[in-house]
């Protein structure tokens, strides 16, 4: 008996769930510690990718935003509008990981949050793939009308506006959060900026998601793809323009929650696509997931084999 009549993969093995979450919970150890080590700020930086994470991903399942999870060890809320913890777990470390990469470069506030925001996106685009084939979490395709995207549609059978809604979840929360940093060095309001952060991400990413896309698709026609590509090249500018401003930083040991997070994602669910079969079912989506993998590989392991003192930025001139 399939999980899904318009799916044509079976239940995920026993030790698959327990095992994602395991190593979900292990990463997020490692990088409560990392924070713990660096203080208050980085502690309450993580926490509130945390809340934020959960906030969303609840708000999300209780309104019936087209997906649902699969059961997990851990779970908050009712059945089956519930939402696994580790799902929060993730959403934590991937915001905190990237936010230590890209702070590593000198970027200018618009251009450090446009980059944390691209890296989570090519972290995203290794797991949903995969993750919605094991059955972690579940589109519903059937109920807007469309069983025959299940596995075609859009980006392989993951809606575009999830991608879209990675970014702007991302993106609001490293803007407002090092906006809000800047207020005040003390140690009071560090603790407090990461909650506001997510106060304030929530309303920009209700208003981006809902009356803004409606306003856009009834006016213009702009569809969830277009306001993603809209919303990437957006960012990739932002990069760009960020570099050419970028301040040299001193050379730091390149610290395991920095890397673990990205490798971690990219080589468990890279695993899991030829593991779980999937791998023959496309080569355009088997290529796509390598090409993404190996992309993230290269961006996160490179700092690992420099040598102590040598600066991570080459100073301008």
């Amino acid at each position: 008996m399939l999980p899904f009549s318009n799916m044509p993969y079976g239940p995920a093995p026993a030790w698959c769930f327990p095992l994602t979450e395991a190593c979900m919970y292990i990463i997020t150890a490692i990088c409560v510690w990392h924070a713990y080590r660096k203080g208050i700020g980085h502690i309450s930086w993580l926490l509130g990718g945390l809340c934020f994470g959960l906030l969303l991903e609840y708000i999300n399942v209780y309104t019936s935003s087209g997906y649902f999870y699969g059961r997990f060890t851990i779970m908050l809320g009712t059945a089956p509008r519930n939402i696994p913890f580790c799902i929060g777990c993730g959403w934590a470390v991937i915001i905190y990981s990237s936010r230590l990469f890209s702070d590593r470069l000198g970027l200018p506030l618009w251009a450090a949050a446009a980059l944390d925001s691209l890296l989570a996106l090519n972290i995203d685009l290794s797991m949903d793939v995969v993750a919605y084939r094991l059955h972690m979490w579940h589109w519903d395709w059937v109920s807007r009308g469309l069983p025959g995207n299940a596995l075609s549609g859009q980006w392989f059978g993951v809606p575009y506006g999830n991608f879209y809604g990675w970014l702007l979840v991302v993106f609001f929360y490293s803007l407002f959060g090092r906006l809000l940093e800047r207020v005040s060095g003390k140690a009071a309001w560090k603790a407090v900026f990461p909650l506001l952060s997510v106060l304030l991400s929530q309303i920009a990413l209700y208003i981006s998601l809902f009356p803004l896309a409606a306003l856009l698709k009834s006016l213009w026609g702009i569809t969830s793809l277009h306001r993603l590509i809209f919303i990437l090249l957006m960012l990739m500018v932002f990069v760009c323009a960020g570099f050419r401003r970028r301040q040299p930083v001193a050379a730091v040991p390149w610290p395991l929650a920095a890397w673990i997070v990205p490798v971690w994602f990219h080589v468990y669910f890279l695993c899991w696509l030829f593991l779980g079969g999937f791998s023959g079912e496309n080569n355009l989506m088997t290529t796509a997931a390598v090409l993404n993998a190996a992309i993230g590989l290269l961006i996160h392991l490179p700092p690992l084999f420099r040598k102590p003192g040598i600066t991570f930025l080459t100073d301008r001139r």
